[in-house]
């Protein structure tokens, strides 16, 4: 039957060669490549619990008073999206379920990216001929925060209120256009206007996972004209790749890992609590709360805008470029910037314009690995800053002080962090070529005895 079957489809669509092509399609046999598939598994975890929410959900700004099994807010003002979410959250079936997973899905989802990037980074893949791939995941990273930060300011809670208030405050805070960037996507002052919210809902669900999924089925389709990458050993040449047939053996490891990512997503949706709205309470442009932390992904944003001191550009009497343009504008547009520029920088001072298959483990080059770790301690330093308040409530150390330290930090431990990975990369190339020396010295003492 199997047989009939295929040749059927073969007559009829010449399929044979790519389907044979595809099965013996070589996968490298090492765990770090899983991490992109990873970030495939949760997006598909994404559509499909964010489809079923989308079900529920009212995206209306329009007041109503709660009347439901909440007892804490009921009587209380809200609009219909709050409303509808906790609703959906504590009387709609599966709803919590549903809506704790969708939302455990997009914080790996990021997650997975930004490690698959560090592998990226540190083992040299964005190098000819991958430049390609390298700006397009580059790009899925920063519209999947953008998708992030839209997912969650649609509930209408305090604290994502209060994040959709630093976003019209650093957006004012642009140069010459924040003013209008702020009336064209707000439609007017803060709150903005009620279609705000249907063009935040639309994007969210709409236009940035059509465009995110594209981009994905192009990295992959990049990926596969291309071939992966794979580490250096074995047999393995520029030219040659060594690695596992997709079937019968990446396949069913392909499929494990996808039904394990959707397990534990799942297990965390129904067993671990984020996000728990009906706590935060509805937003009011009065109202606020010390303590209140975005998702992960955003916190080295809010870290960045609580490092930099008051400074303001301010020319006759104008302020040109209000403060929270540095931390809120800047350092993401520096930060993404600088990875785009990244592969024609190292081309640039490597003088290497080569195509390259295999990858380099973090030592085989010190620099890239010293810079690359410098970068990662600065970003990682900011993030943490972002907590500093969380630190103040919970284990009550003076926040000022918090921020003198970090002030510091990010100028310093950067530095050293430089030193010390490029000194630690060198000294292990050097016990390598120390050992290899020995080995050498100790085959010709053994053949020249032998031959003796």
């Amino acid at each position: 039957m199997i047989e009939r079957t295929t040749r059927t489809l073969d007559e009829r669509s010449h399929t044979a060669p790519f389907g044979f092509k595809a099965l013996r399609y070589i996968f490298p046999d090492h765990w770090s490549f899983l991490l992109g598939e990873i970030a495939l598994y949760c997006f598909i975890v994404l559509v499909a619990t964010g489809t079923y929410l989308a079900l529920f959900f009212d995206p209306s700004t329009a007041q109503t008073v709660y009347h439901g099994s909440y007892a804490p807010l009921n009587g209380a003002h809200m609009t219909e999206a709050y409303r509808s979410t906790v609703r959906l959250s504590l009387d709609v079936k599966a709803g919590l379920l549903i809506r704790q997973t969708h939302h455990w899905a997009a914080d790996v989802f990021v997650a997975a990216i930004a490690l698959h990037l560090m592998r990226i980074v540190f083992t040299g893949a964005f190098r000819k001929p991958r430049e390609l791939t390298y700006y397009i995941g580059l790009t899925i990273l920063g519209l999947a925060l953008l998708e992030g930060y839209l997912g969650y300011s649609l509930v209408d809670d305090l604290l994502s209120g209060m994040g959709l208030a630093i976003g019209y405050g650093v957006a004012l805070s642009i140069p010459l256009v924040g003013a209008n960037l702020a009336a064209l996507v707000w439609g007017g002052p803060f709150p903005g206007d009620p279609a705000f919210w249907s063009r935040m809902y639309i994007a969210h669900v709409f236009l940035l996972p059509i465009l995110i999924a594209t981009l994905i089925a192009l990295h992959l389709f990049l990926v596969s004209s291309l071939h992966h990458t794979q580490f250096r050993g074995g047999r393995k040449t520029e030219k040659r790749l060594v690695g596992v047939p997709s079937f019968p053996g990446q396949a069913p490891r392909s499929l494990g890992l996808m039904f394990a990512v959707f397990a534990a997503l799942f297990l965390l949706g129904g067993l671990v609590q984020i996000n728990p709205i009906w706590i935060w309470g509805p937003y009011h442009v009065a109202d606020s709360t010390n303590g209140a932390q975005p998702d992960w992904y955003l916190g080295w944003l809010i870290g960045a805008l609580r490092l930099m001191p008051s400074f303001d550009v301010v020319i006759a009497g104008r302020t040109l470029v209000p403060n929270p343009f540095w931390g809120g504008a800047l350092l993401p547009t520096a930060v993404f910037g600088g990875l785009f520029v990244w592969p024609a920088l190292e081309r640039r001072f490597t003088r290497d314009r080569h195509p390259h298959n295999l990858l380099d483990r973090p030592r085989d080059a010190p620099r890239r690995t010293a810079f690359a770790t410098a970068v990662l301690t600065f970003l990682f330093i900011v993030f943490v800053a972002g907590s500093a308040d969380r630190a103040y409530v919970l284990m009550g150390w003076s926040y000022a002080t918090q921020i003198d330290v970090y002030r510091v930090g990010v100028f310093v431990v950067p530095v050293v962090s430089y030193w010390l990975a490029h000194r630690i990369c060198v000294e292990l190339l050097r016990n390598e070529r120390v050992e290899a020396s020995r080995h050498a010295a100790e085959l010709e003492a053994e053949q020249a005895a032998g031959g003796g």
